[in-house]
């Protein structure tokens, strides 16, 4: 009987571990995300919807920033409001020329993100999975990257 509940006990801590570390999902190109490569960075995780015209004028700025930040341990992603998701987020992704990672599955739940009813809007997260700052409304690369170094205490 004491096998059988050991047994048991290990099989309840191997499914509980195993959402820790769980991949983010298919990015826009359909190529997984996988967990090892962006846990422990910072994020700066952006939404963003076709029809907001902020966004679109936020995304040179962004795409800028994640151009910048490349080897610094913060990854720019995207994801769209609207949840639109295969065929349809590439091709709303290649209109408005997105060139950072945009999530197919909203990462809301992985970070407890309150949903936001204005938009754009700009959460960064630290390395330990901590929201650190929400911001709201259109931002720059150089206001982002001021926010990351405060916050990091560069």
């Amino acid at each position: 009987m004491t096998r059988r509940i050991a047994a048991s006990l290990a099989l309840l801590a191997t499914l509980l571990l195993s959402g820790c570390g769980a991949d983010y999902g298919p990015d826009q190109n359909g190529r997984t995300i996988a967990a090892k490569d962006l846990d422990k960075q910072w994020l700066v995780v952006n939404y963003w919807a076709e029809w907001c015209g902020p966004c679109r004028t936020e995304i040179p700025e962004l795409n800028a920033l994640a151009e910048g930040l490349k080897g610094q341990g913060v990854s720019v992603l995207g994801v769209n409001f609207d949840n639109v998701q295969g065929d349809e987020l590439k091709t709303a992704v290649d209109a408005l020329g997105i060139r950072f990672t945009v999530l197919a599955q909203d990462p809301a739940p992985r970070f407890d993100l309150p949903r936001s009813e204005a938009l754009p809007v700009t959460y960064i997260i630290d390395g330990q999975g901590k929201v650190r700052e929400q911001l709201m409304g259109e931002q720059t690369a150089e206001g982002i990257k001021a926010r990351l170094a405060a916050l990091k205490g560069v």
